[in-house]
């Protein structure tokens, strides 16, 4: 896999809502009121209902596994949480190659990525590590 600083990662989508919000909640027992109920939302000060942080990092890695495919190794991912992930946003993950170095047999990336709104509106900030294959 040829990978340069500055490389663009393909985008990831995902639009924002109760239906993606039940299945992962359902998946990782997360059935949290101001997750599912857009009363439990405004009374915790926000807007409405909102996804989960964690829905976050999950795009986050999808994001990565669609780019290093297979053969590649997620090392670490991390984020913080800056806005909610209201429902009916699309949400965007976008990342860029900060560093590439060899690392005996294995070609290491250090990436920098964030989830957005098309709006432009950054929801997690982050950064990863991965292997890919050489």
């Amino acid at each position: 896999m040829n990978v340069f600083v500055g490389q663009d990662l393909p985008t990831f989508e995902r639009m924002s809502g109760f239906h993606a919000w039940n299945r992962f909640a359902a998946v990782n027992d997360e059935f949290v009121p101001i997750h599912m109920d857009d009363e439990a939302g405004r009374r915790a000060g926000y807007a409405g209902a909102f996804g989960m942080g964690n829905l976050q990092v999950s795009y986050l890695h999808a994001a990565l596994r669609q780019w290093i495919g297979d053969d590649g190794r997620i090392v670490s991912v991390s984020c913080q949480f800056r806005a909610p992930n209201l429902r009916g946003l699309r949400t965007i993950v976008r990342g860029r190659v900060v560093a590439v170095r060899d690392e005996g047999p294995e070609t290491v990336v250090d990436v920098e990525l964030s989830s957005e709104t098309e709006e432009g509106t950054v929801l997690a900030p982050g950064s990863a590590t991965v292997v890919v294959p050489r």
